[in-house]
Parts: structure tokens; C-alpha cells; sequence
């Protein structure tokens, strides 16, 4: 059990997924940390949009998880509480935010820095690793992780708002893969974690206009932080009103952080001749009509795929040093790792206005 007199206990309490919507709270050794990597106590772990598909079996296929049982978690802070050997860059007490992704770092795409992308993805004898897809994650009291995979916060971020870097890094890295246009319209499909992250960013890169799609209470919180304008899809179609309100042209740049089906198409039609678009979410099993494909060829329009938060953690912690990205409205609820079920449903069913749930363990 954990010992809060500071000392490193043996074993520790781990939340494991033993079947497809099946957990057990387990009583597991404290992982030792190997060459390069360190031990960390985790102190906050946000619920991502991934975990209940991959609570749910979605994605056994992709190997997430790669066997049962298994610990999830993978956007999460803590504490430096052991070196491996050879750790220089960190000491004990350091406080940090991880990463999911550890490429292997030696195959192309590693070395260009597209380590999200490894070409040895799920082979840990590579030294890649996934945490809480195909590694063991944080939904535990401690873990080990690579170096490479943390990030030093300051004493200023809370732990609870530190587990969103990973959230904010995948917004910024799809707002880095087509770039703000300054004093340009931006809009953005999906006022979810992401989405409003994503809000809090362009708007701090000098978007004059940001454009929010949604509904709801996710679409109300959207106003309150930034948003100059609101679309509610419910009342209203996204790419007409959002011609409107740039007088016919179309916003300089589309983000979507929604995995809707109807948002891929609708982001087409909202965007201007020679934009471009970013695609943060999954879309198995969804069809786009061919005049959208079209349109792309005649209109010269650029899509990005986005994939996770490559080499922008420090660039978050940053902005959330500076006051662009503020957490408060965004984690909405808070639990102990033994009320995770219920943790899981809140997030699921949005209950009581959720948007970010965070498992303290």
C-alpha cells in the first residue's frame, strides 16, 4: 500500500481492465525503473475520449489493449519518486506531466521527429512505447516512464489541470500541422476537451475571429472562454452560418474535434478556397459524398490528419504558465481511483455538465 510518509511502498493500488467492460482494483508490485526511464507517483489522471472504446473492446483489434488484464490511463501528473540509471535531466521531487507516446527513436520517422508515427509501433524491444494503449498507464499510484516522455511543470500548475497537457498538445499539434491565420477566422467543430483547448489557443495566437460548432451546456462554457461566435447545430447549419460570418469566404482554417460523421463533410463546406482543415478525431466506418471530394479538388482545400501531441508538451506548459490555457472550465470533475466506474459513466453521460473527469489515485 502507499506510504505518505514519502517512503516508496512495494506494492501499490492498480485499476486493471480484465475483460471488455470489466475492472479489478488490484494490489500490484511498484514497477523498478530500468537505464533512461524513472518512477513517478501519479497524482492525476484525466479520462480520455479513447478509454470507454477501449473499456468497451472497441479497439482489441489495434491491440489496445494488447492483452488482459491491463492498466488504461495515459494523460496524466505527478512526481519524480526514482532514477533509473543514467537519468541526469530529472531528480526525485521533480514534478511532471507525460506524454503517451515514446517512439523507438531510431527509425525514420523518429528520427524526423514524427515519433506519434513510429515505424516500430507496439514493439517494445524497440524501446517504443504507448502508455495505457499498449504499455502499461497510470491508472495506478506509479509507473515507470521514459524520460523522453515527461515534461518538468511548475510549482504554479496543479496536478489535476497538468493531466490536460496531453489533451492541449493534441490541439496544438493540429493547430501547428496547418497553422493560424493572423487576424483570420478560425472554426472550430466539437467544444469537447480538445475542442476548448484548441479555443484557448488560436485565440492566442492572434485569430480574429473564433468560430465554435456544437450544443449544449459544452457550447455555453465555449462563450465564456473565447468563443466570439456560436453555432448551435441543433438550430442551425454550421457552414451557412459560418459563410455568414465571414461574408461569404469561409474560415481561413477548420479544426475538428468531434467524430461525428457529419462533421467531416460539414468542415469542407466551411472552410475557404485554399484553406485548410485539421482532424483530431477517429472515423471508422464513416463516408464523406464525393461532391465534399470534389470540392476539395476545385477549391484546393488541404486536410491534415493529427495524430497525439509530438514535441508541443513544453510548449503547452507554457501557455498554461502564461494564462492562454486555463484549465478551470474544462476538468468539471474530480474522483478517487477507487470510484472509477463512476468516474467512466460521468464522462460517458456527460452527467451533471462533465466535460474533463479527473481520477485522483
Amino acid at each position: 500500500m502507499d506510504d505518505e510518509s514519502g517512503r516508496i511502498p512495494k506494492t501499490m493500488k492498480a485499476l486493471m481492465l480484465t475483460a471488455i467492460n470489466t475492472f479489478e482494483m488490484r494490489e500490484l508490485p511498484v514497477p523498478m525503473p530500468v537505464a533512461g526511464e524513472v518512477l513517478c507517483r501519479i497524482r492525476a489522471v484525466a479520462i480520455c475520449g479513447t478509454d470507454p472504446e477501449i473499456i468497451k473492446g472497441k479497439y482489441v483489434s489495434k491491440g489496445w489493449p494488447p492483452s488482459y488484464p491491463f492498466v488504461m490511463g495515459h494523460e496524466w501528473s505527478g512526481e519524480v519518486v526514482r532514477l533509473g540509471a543514467g537519468v541526469t535531466e530529472f531528480k526525485e521531487g521533480d514534478r511532471v506531466a507525460g506524454d503517451a507516446h515514446r517512439g523507438c527513436g531510431s527509425c525514420r520517422n523518429c528520427m524526423e521527429g514524427n515519433y506519434t508515427i513510429c515505424l516500430n509501433y507496439g514493439r517494445p524491444e524497440t524501446g517504443h512505447r504507448h502508455y495505457g494503449f499498449v504499455s502499461p498507464g497510470a491508472n495506478c499510484q506509479y509507473n515507470a516512464y521514459s524520460v523522453k516522455a515527461i515534461n518538468k511543470i511548475p510549482d504554479a500548475l496543479s496536478f489535476v489541470h497538468a493531466s490536460l497537457v496531453d489533451t492541449a498538445g493534441v490541439a496544438l499539434h493540429a493547430i501547428k500541422l496547418i497553422g493560424i491565420t493572423p487576424g483570420g477566422a478560425v472554426a472550430l467543430y466539437g467544444p469537447g476537451p480538445i475542442g476548448l483547448c484548441a479555443m484557448q489557443i488560436v485565440k492566442g495566437m492572434g485569430a480574429g475571429t473564433v468560430i465554435m460548432v456544437g450544443r449544449g451546456r459544452r457550447l455555453e462554457v465555449a462563450g465564456k472562454i473565447g468563443a466570439d461566435v456560436r453555432v448551435d447545430f441543433e438550430n442551425e447549419d454550421p457552414p451557412a452560418r459560418i459563410m455568414e460570418v465571414t461574408g461569404g469566404r469561409g474560415a481561413d482554417e477548420v479544426i475538428v474535434c468531434s467524430g461525428a460523421a457529419m462533421t467531416l463533410r460539414q468542415a469542407v463546406h466551411s472552410v475557404k478556397k485554399g484553406g485548410k482543415i485539421a482532424l483530431t478525431g477517429f472515423y471508422e466506418d464513416h463516408e464523406v459524398s464525393f461532391s465534399s471530394w470534389t470540392k476539395l479538388v476545385l477549391d484546393e482545400i488541404l486536410i491534415k490528419g493529427s495524430r497525439a501531441n509530438p514535441n508541443v508538451s513544453e510548449a503547452v506548459i507554457r501557455l498554461f504558465g502564461k494564462g492562454i490555457l486555463n484549465g478551470e472550465h474544462v476538468v468539471t470533475h474530480r474522483f478517487p481511483l477507487e470510484k472509477y466506474g463512476e468516474a467512466v459513466d460521468t464522462f460517458i453521460n456527460r452527467k451533471d455538465g462533465a466535460i474533463k473527469v479527473v481520477v485522483e489515485p
